[in-house]
């Protein structure tokens, strides 16, 4: 009894130290983001005029997942450069779409990427609207934009995974492993690529132990996350095998 007790004074020793560590952690963290906040706002005071400076701010408030402050700012921003060119306007649609985005405000996104005419933005744009819709879970409309942003990121291992992605979605299998192919002649040790990859390979009947084999070795916590999709696929295939031969 008294070797247990021990045991548990220990454990929770343990684990005392290991919250401090975390607090220490987090709130050194936490320091660092507001001494670069304070540097990013002089900047914004010392340059006012200076587009850059205010979505540069933006971008570190999302990051620091202060979303209303990078909203209200990217707001008055726009408001501010209203009478420049399209390419600073349409910049700054960019990063306030972004913020919603990141706080899963995913209508609010949409809305704003459509508006973004810029061609240096629009490959871009179309990503975070496929994006946007794959998180609303309409893969279809997903689909129709990622496809545009392929058009000029042909070989681009993101775009080609969310096609990917979507099409292993909506349940084409065999397109799917074509874009999963091209994401893993560029990146041969994308965990994820690989999985889903190994994925349709089941499907198809083809070899699929390798895949998944380099997906647990590459990113064993998206292996891990995907066995229920995992047993989903084995359960769709014994039930075709199953299925009486008309």
């Amino acid at each position: 009894m008294a070797n247990n007790s021990d045991k548990i004074k220990k454990l929770q020793a343990k684990n005392q130290e290991n919250q401090r560590k975390y607090t220490k952690k987090r709130e050194a963290e936490e320091a660092k983001a507001k001494v670069a906040i304070h540097k990013l706002v002089e900047k914004v005071d010392r340059e006012p005029n200076n587009y850059h400076n205010y979505y540069d701010l933006a971008t570190f408030l999302v990051e620091a997942k202060d979303y209303e402050q990078a909203e209200e700012l990217l707001m008055k921003a726009l408001g501010l450069f209203d009478k420049s060119s399209q390419d600073v306007k349409d910049t700054l649609k960019f990063g306030l779409g972004n913020v919603y985005y990141a706080a899963a405000e995913y209508d609010k996104a949409i809305k704003i990427f459509q508006e973004i005419d810029d061609k240096k933005l629009q490959a871009e744009s179309y990503l975070m609207l496929a994006q946007s819709y794959m998180a609303k879970g309409d893969n279809k409309r997903a689909m129709v934009f990622a496809l545009s942003a392929q058009s000029s990121r042909h070989d681009d291992p993101d775009v080609n995974q969310m096609i990917g992605d979507n099409l292993l979605a909506l349940g084409n299998f065999e397109q799917a492993g074509e874009f999963y192919d091209i994401v893993l002649k560029n990146q041969p040790e994308n965990g994820k690529a690989n999985f889903n990859r190994g994925l349709v390979a089941m499907v198809n009947g083809e070899n699929f132990a390798n895949y998944f084999a380099k997906a647990k070795h590459d990113d064993p916590a998206y292996f891990e996350k995907g066995q229920q999709k995992l047993k989903d696929i084995e359960k769709v295939i014994q039930i075709n095998k199953d299925k009486p031969k008309k």
